[in-house]
């Protein structure tokens, strides 16, 4: 056996597995894609052709360039957000695995909603814990009684995920404030990936972060989503000073640095209005809703550019194969879930093939 144990526990990405096969499809009606449709502003990709030209192509301190660091903090405090530092990383999910490197131990346990994405049950599973799920249908909402049901003298963290993938689901402040009383009174870890902030469709005002709940919140994001650097691969974690610390020394170790030129456009980036390139995805959540609702059991997405419909007779699997044959892809809800009744819908494309794809969705039915 050439393979450690531990790779032998990891299945390939079954949205990455979709990804790839629209690839070889002339003219797909893609609805699988987890990233903006939009390109990168053009005054953000000229910020970071920039630096480029002005030779900034050097490794960068292990945390981030200073003045990112400082600048994402301000933008979080002024949220509301509790945190003492912020570490600039690899996306969310070099993000992620370093603040599990850094308070996970082997057999301690991560509560996690379901569903959920994908990279978290194994990134947990790579580092020798156990992610632990509870239930958060049909309206993915948490439920006080799941979430203490889930709770052993394991437990290390509650992992949220809000706007949420692959429902599109929001979290209620009164959630969020269910979260915190939990871990406070368990003296737990919550991280809180908020990626997807950027998408959401209720009021403005009313929106709420966990990290403003609770002093022991590691939060996530970064700029893949809001500003379309997918490609870029820059994100960032703020929260306790001493977790923040320990990941830029493990990010020495891991990443070494985070991509030069990438900071300074983020740092350019934080400042650039992104309303017109994102007003667009209310008016497609609305379609794609109202297309759907009464042929499907189907939850209102609230943020996010995803819907995850219950499927006909519960074969996700199974209806996604079907899909396939009429050259639409979109991705099996077995891959998001300990349940495979859904499947998960992606509005991050034209309008054009929003409709299409409600068009082929609705003769499905």
């Amino acid at each position: 056996m050439l393979l450690s144990d531990r790779v032998m526990s990891v299945r390939p990405s079954g949205v990455r597995k979709i990804f790839d096969l629209a690839n070889k499809v002339k003219n797909p009606i893609n609805l699988s894609i987890g990233e903006p449709d939009f390109d990168i502003p053009d005054e953000v990709k000229q910020e970071g052709i920039r630096w480029i030209q002005a030779g900034f192509n050097k490794y960068t301190p292990s945390g981030g360039v200073p003045e990112l660091r400082e600048k994402i903090h301000r933008h979080l405090r002024a949220k509301g957000i509790i945190c003492d530092d912020v570490i600039v990383t690899a996306g969310v999910t070099g993000g992620l695995l370093l603040a599990l490197m850094v308070t996970l131990n082997p057999g301690d346990e991560i509560i996690i909603p379901d569903p959920y994405f994908v990279l978290y049950e194994y990134q947990v599973q790579l580092l020798g814990g156990k992610p632990v799920f509870f239930d958060t249908y049909p309206d993915f909402t948490i439920k006080e009684e799941a979430l203490r049901d889930a709770i052993t003298p394991r437990t290390r963290a509650i992992l949220v995920n809000s706007p949420n993938n692959p429902t599109g689901a929001v979290c209620s402040r009164a959630e969020l404030e269910i979260v915190a009383r939990v871990a406070r009174e368990k003296d737990l870890l919550v991280f809180s990936d908020d990626i997807y902030d950027g998408f959401m469709y209720g009021d403005i005002a009313r929106q709420a972060y966990l990290g403003q709940f609770y002093e022991k919140t590691v939060t996530f994001g970064g700029f893949s989503k809001t500003w379309g650097m997918t490609g870029w691969r820059i994100g960032y974690v703020a929260g306790p000073q001493e977790i923040i610390q320990c990941m830029v020394t493990m990010q020495q170790y891991v990443f070494s640095s985070i991509n030069s030129f990438a900071q300074k456009a983020a740092l350019f980036a934080l400042d650039y209005p992104m309303d017109s390139f994102i007003e667009g995805y209310k008016r497609k959540r609305d379609l794609i809703y109202e297309g759907l609702k009464d042929k499907y059991q189907v939850v209102k997405p609230e943020g996010a550019y995803f819907i995850f419909p219950e499927i006909p007779g519960g074969d996700g699997d199974a209806f996604v194969e079907k899909a396939l044959e009429k050259n639409l892809f979109i991705i099996p809800g077995s891959v998001f879930s300990r349940k495979g009744s859904n499947v998960r819908i992606s509005f991050a494309a034209s309008e054009e093939n929003v409709l299409k794809g409600i068009e082929i969705l609705r003769s499905m039915a």
